[in-house]
């Protein structure tokens, strides 16, 4: 993706559908629709780690071909181990093809067999390009199951995931990955760590 990094004010920019059209407090302007941010936040596909019951949330839709989504993951490690009340999804993304997809798919239905974390930064550490043959290798590599991966990775809540993905990404008029969002507001594309606590501070400041 771009090199650029882009901050979205999502409350200003969003267009709620009908069916995400819910009432702005006042003392906010506009604000993310409350559907809007439950979709984002509390979808029970998707994929939490750091602390379930945290205070903030932060969302991250990313690509396993993204570069820059792989200069992040370390970061989002750091982020989870330095802060007890961090939530984090993950929203599997997969825009950069097939390949992109069939990673998203497999490390999706690891979940099932309680390794999502260790497949996701698997396959973050690649040198290759997401593929059949490279994300199979990961796989074996962890020891997982391999006709349950492949059975779950076309399952009903894998392919549920990764459409809710494409919704709310193009929904949300998203610029491309990664895209992290806290609170009102998302910042597109390499972020330093610093980046990255700033905007969890302000989110935690503004839903405080």
């Amino acid at each position: 993706m771009p090199t650029r990094r882009q901050t979205l004010a999502l409350g200003a920019v969003l267009i709620a559908a009908p069916t995400l059209a819910v009432a702005q407090p006042a003392n906010r302007p506009n604000p993310m629709p409350e559907a809007l941010r439950k979709a984002l936040e509390r979808d029970p596909n998707a994929p939490v780690l750091g602390n379930p019951r945290g205070d903030i949330t932060l969302t991250e839709f990313f690509d396993y071909n993204c570069p820059f989504c792989k200069k992040i993951m370390p970061k989002m490690q750091q982020l989870i181990s330095a802060d007890p009340g961090l939530r984090v999804v993950f929203r599997e993304w997969p825009v950069f093809g097939e390949g992109s997809e069939f990673a998203a798919r497999a490390a999706l239905a690891a979940l099932a067999q309680g390794k999502y974390w260790q497949m996701h930064s698997g396959l973050m550490q690649m040198r290759d390009r997401a593929a059949e043959p490279s994300v199979m290798r990961v796989v074996r590599k962890l020891g997982l199951d391999e006709a349950k991966l492949r059975a779950d990775m076309q399952s009903d809540r894998v392919s549920s995931h990764i459409a809710t993905s494409f919704e709310l990404a193009d929904h949300m008029s998203l610029a491309g990955t990664p895209t992290l969002i806290a609170g009102d507001d998302a910042v597109f594309g390499d972020q330093s760590l610093d980046d990255i606590q700033a905007l969890i501070a302000k989110a935690r400041k503004m839903l405080g």
